[in-house]
């Protein structure tokens, strides 16, 4: 009874005045960012970090959300209309999505799309309200050493799945965890790599590094690529009754929707992969299992329900370590975590006894979310694809300049303006030689704590490494680590194999 009425409060809070605005402005801006290609939800959340510093606790993290989950949906527009996702979480969408626009039936398309988001989305959020605090009282009993090889095992599988060659990946890792050491060390107090400079005493504040890591490289890379922005000939919505998707073909397809929503869940829970390798594997899955296979690529409903119901899905899979273990499911999450930091908190176990309030205001957000999500979609579709048709010499002088009052905002300090420029450099580069940022994200979010961790464990143990391999936790997630890299290694090592013959 008592999780009953917590519940309930929880959605009296977000259901407030000033609370369901900040949401439906977060959920609406999160489409808009989703649906213009080159932008996205990890951009729109780490544009508008800056802004949740005046806001309460709930209010902040509750539009954080709210972008993530607005962010996600939102590149099924573009997917849909131009052939070009909005977001990577949305690449499979293209496949089947954009034949069916050509056949005259974009409002289908999109209707479908919608309603799979919604209902991918949905379950997650359920299954997170419920899964989370469980997980979070297992985690209480962890102490320094099973965390250490929790974040060892997250970092691990982050570099080994989230690019084509794990030694990009692990490089990207090292560099991150070298970044995170800049500053006071977090036990003893002693001075690292500051070179006799006090602005990096502190060392590099993790908004600004995240606005430039997101933002200020995808604004580059649009730059770049201005010439190429624009010339896609954009599919006119038609007019269908209500979704143009029947209660009857939603039970027919019933289990595509059962399976997308596993797979997604299952790999948003994996620490850096997240929703744009659940929409191709829920893509590729659903063609495999398909009666008719031959009618995906030319716009198979089956084929635009798995790509949006897994990618949606992910979303509380990739919350469920976030929130119970305090380790970012995806690159998104990092920047949530980011938020949480901000606002004195650490996400983790004891957040659900400190601040069970705060969780479960996030589960009614999610939710509550959820269906802004599926109203604003249906109802303001048309406006969301005139934004499609703003022209980027108008866009990206406008971001950069959020861009930059945002990092400034955070500290009041000039420094983190040009942190905002030198790691926004330091994406553009790695993005050039294909190397990817969420392992460098992940090790720079997670150093500290890895570090402290170690350390800390080391001290439990008075010096003695044994425990770490002993405890049955903690060797279990060592394990799973090497074993993560290992299959990473030999897939890398037969990939490499066949483009060499």
């Amino acid at each position: 009874m008592d999780i009953l009425s917590l519940i309930g409060s929880s959605f009296l809070t977000v259901l407030t005045p000033s609370t369901l605005l900040m949401l439906i402005v977060g959920v609406g801006v999160g489409i808009v960012f989703g649906a213009i290609p080159g932008l996205s939800a990890s951009m729109a959340i780490a544009l508008f970090l800056p802004m949740t510093f005046s806001m309460d606790v709930t209010n902040g993290i509750c539009t954080l959300v709210a972008l993530y989950v607005g962010g996600v949906s939102g590149g099924l527009v573009s997917a849909i209309l131009l052939k070009m996702p909005g977001t990577s979480g949305s690449v499979a969408t293209t496949f089947d999505g954009y034949p069916m626009a050509q056949k005259g039936q974009a409002g289908r398309a999109i209707g479908i799309a919608v309603i799979s988001s919604f209902t991918g989305g949905m379950a997650s959020f359920l299954v997170l309200m419920f899964v989370a605090p469980q997980l979070a009282n297992v985690a209480l009993k962890f102490s320094a050493v099973e965390y250490f090889a929790v974040i060892v095992f997250a970092i691990m599988m982050v570099f080994s799945l989230a690019g084509r060659s794990v030694l990009k990946g692990i490089i990207a890792a090292i560099l991150g965890l070298m970044v995170s050491t800049v500053g006071v060390s977090p036990v003893d107090g002693v001075l690292r790599f500051t070179f006799g400079t006090t602005e990096l005493l502190n060392g590099f504040s993790i908004l600004p590094t995240l606005i430039g890591l997101f933002a200020v490289t995808e604004l580059f890379g649009l730059a770049e690529q201005k010439h190429k922005m624009g010339t896609e000939k954009i599919i006119e919505l038609t007019k269908v009754k209500g979704f143009g998707f029947s209660f009857r073909e939603f039970w027919e397809h019933k289990f595509t929707f059962l399976r997308s929503f596993l797979i997604g869940l299952g790999i948003g829970i994996l620490p850096g992969i997240g929703d744009t390798a659940s929409n191709m594997v829920s893509y590729s899955v659903a063609k495999t299992t398909s009666k008719h296979p031959e009618e995906f690529g030319h716009g198979a409903v089956d084929g635009i329900i798995a790509p949006e119901c897994a990618n949606n899905s992910s979303i509380g899979g990739a919350l469920i370590p976030l929130l119970s273990l305090g380790i970012p499911g995806d690159g998104v999450t990092a920047i949530i975590l980011g938020g949480f930091m901000i606002h004195g908190l650490t996400p983790g176990p004891l957040l659900f006894t400190t601040n069970r309030e705060l969780v479960y205001s996030i589960f009614a957000a999610l939710i509550v979310c959820n269906f802004i999500m599926l109203a604003l979609e249906y109802f303001g579709m048309r406006g969301f694809v005139k934004m499609l048709r703003i022209p980027k010499h108008i866009l990206l002088p406008v971001i950069i300049l959020m861009c930059m009052v945002g990092a400034f905002a955070a500290n009041n300090r000039v420094f983190d303006v040009k942190t905002i420029v030198l790691f926004g450099l330091l994406g553009y580069v790695m993005k050039r030689l294909d190397v990817p940022v969420a392992p460098f994200v992940l090790s720079f979010v997670l150093g500290t704590l890895l570090e402290t961790n170690l350390r800390r464990g080391i001290m439990l143990t008075q010096g003695s490494f044994t425990a770490f391999f002993t405890r049955p936790i903690a060797a279990a997630f060592l394990i799973a680590a090497v074993a993560a890299l290992l299959f990473s290694l030999i897939k890398t090592y037969r990939n490499y194999k066949k483009g060499t013959q």
